[in-house]
């Protein structure tokens, strides 16, 4: 049994029975494909097991299978779509959520890197045998859940430094740097999280990352794949989703609340990312929001 046949079992036996000893590690199990769906990225990283995913950020499209690993650095907004599940052969993944500590300890004990060049703030790339033997051992901790306190720090920290040694290794030593380039754009995607709603400006977002308006803005868009203007328009609708879906009130109401002037606007805009209107893909989603996700 190869490293990634004995994870897909350990996913398979655990999957959809949550895992509260290792919160930041989630699995999950999809029987059918999906339509492309909104999302906002937390940085993770995403090991599949079995299917397909296909994931779109900004104009770009990455589809990636068993065996491939997807590091997502920065607070980005995407699309996301399993192309190929079955109950046969369902998609399964282990998405862990990565820890900016756990990452400069291990820094700290290798050679001192260079810092990266920001491309992007995402990539894809294929898990070598000794990336997925660490992932065998971190994820069979499942089966022996007393183990997890003494022993899940210590396979945390094999599974970083694997990480930090292959090709998406650059992304997250940009997670750890307090200093670094990536950093300065997350400050500014930060603030703009809490700003939403209101009228801003490049310029007003450059001076929190502490960037010129041009750096900003090219390095904002090869972080997340959109302009910064689009990635706040972004977070007004996924905003306004969550409040259809929680609140139940007005669409109009909500396109207001989250900074839009114009309610046609908002209709107009929310169908074109969530594939229809406010409160027709609310209603749908209501179901699920009663059982949780």
């Amino acid at each position: 049994m190869t490293d990634l046949d004995a994870i897909r079992s350990v996913a398979l036996r655990h999957a959809g029975r949550g895992s509260p000893a290792m919160p930041r590690l989630h699995l999950f199990r999809i029987d059918t494909p999906t339509d492309a769906a909104g999302l906002i990225y937390d940085p993770v990283v995403c090991l599949v097991l079995q299917g397909t995913k296909r994931t779109f950020i900004g104009d770009g499209a990455l589809q990636y299978g068993p065996g491939e690993c997807m590091v997502v650095a920065a607070e980005v907004t995407a699309m996301g779509q399993v192309c190929e599940a079955s109950t046969d052969e369902p998609y399964l993944a282990l998405n862990l959520l990565l820890d900016a500590a756990v990452i400069s300890a291990v820094l700290l004990e290798m050679d001192r890197l260079p810092e990266a060049r920001i491309r992007s703030g995402y990539g894809v790339s294929k898990a070598d045998p000794r990336l997925l033997e660490a992932w065998r051992r971190f994820a069979e901790l499942l089966d022996r859940p007393d183990e997890v306190r003494v022993m899940a720090a210590h396979l945390e920290h094999e599974l970083m430094f694997r990480l930090l040694m292959g090709q998406q290794g650059g992304l997250l030593r940009q997670i750890a740097g307090a200093d670094s380039r990536l950093s300065h754009i997350r400050r500014a995607m930060a603030w703009v999280r809490q700003h939403y709603a209101e009228n801003l400006s490049i310029g007003a977002m450059a001076t929190v990352a502490g960037m010129s308006s041009s750096v900003f803005h090219r390095r904002f868009k090869a972080v997340t794949g959109v302009s910064p203007l689009q990635y706040q328009k972004h977070i007004r609708l996924h905003e306004a989703r969550r409040r259809l879906v929680t609140e139940r009130a007005e669409a109009a109401t909500v396109g207001y609340a989250v900074g839009y002037e114009s309610a046609s606007q908002f209709s107009r805009e929310y169908k074109r990312l969530f594939g229809a209107p406010p409160r027709r893909d609310a209603d749908a989603l209501q179901p699920a929001s009663k059982d949780g996700p």
